[in-house]
């Protein structure tokens, strides 16, 4: 093998793992923002069963239907 191979060859395992590592940190980006993703939907539906939920105790019990002012 030849000095001018043994370059080009280097050359291309360096453009090769720069290439690699580039798809790499796309797709942990992309990772990334699929896991924030996720975990705002779950946040919301935990929100949106709470306050399901108190408003379905409300109704059935009638607790917090009205307010006693007198004291």
């Amino acid at each position: 093998m030849d000095l001018v191979s043994a370059m080009v060859g280097l050359d291309q395992a360096r453009t090769m793992s720069s290439v690699q590592i580039a798809v790499a940190q796309k797709l942990l980006d992309v990772d990334r923002s699929q896991g924030s993703a996720a975990v705002q939907l779950i946040q919301a539906a935990d929100q949106e069963v709470t306050s399901s939920g108190d408003a379905l105790v409300a109704a059935a019990t009638g607790l917090g239907g009205s307010l006693d002012t007198y004291a």
